[in-house]
């Protein structure tokens, strides 16, 4: 009767961790964070919180899905990154170069995002609760958002 519980338990155990999320390429993530450089990267469903990835040169990765949360990443360069779900809660993201990223569904709850640079950058369904955003085209509103007469 042990023996059958014990090998019971032997094939069941690996289902505990079945759930564990994608952590990317750990080579990548290892290279990301003793270079701060990690072009085109596969690094999506990464653990990288609380990083410091001040000045990371992060062109073309995929972080999607990437928890980011508490991560600095002060005057990165994600240029045509990949970012979709990730979460990026409390996340400090100062003169981030988010140019053409695909930014959609990401969780910037209590991000201070200040002078980063988001032009053609997807941002479908950003969740923006308590962020500080100052100097960056982020904004609440939609298609019937009324756009202001400057003239």
């Amino acid at each position: 009767m042990k023996i059958k519980l014990l090998a019971a338990l032997t094939l069941a155990t690996p289902l505990f961790f079945a759930t564990t999320v994608n952590a990317g390429n750990p080579q990548q993530i290892q290279q990301l964070l003793s270079t701060q450089e990690c072009i085109k990267c596969n690094l999506s469903g990464a653990n990288l919180s609380n990083a410091h990835l001040i000045g990371a040169d992060l062109r073309g990765a995929n972080l999607q899905g990437a928890n980011l949360t508490g991560v600095n990443l002060e005057g990165a360069d994600l240029t045509g990154a990949n970012l979709a779900g990730a979460n990026l809660t409390s996340a400090y993201l100062t003169n981030v170069n988010f140019k053409q990223a695909n930014l959609d569904r990401v969780n910037l709850t209590r991000a201070k995002v200040y002078d980063s640079n988001v032009y053609q950058a997807s941002m479908n369904d950003l969740t923006l609760t308590d962020a500080e955003i100052y100097h960056t085209g982020i904004g609440i509103g939609g298609e019937d958002a009324e756009i202001p007469d400057w003239d």
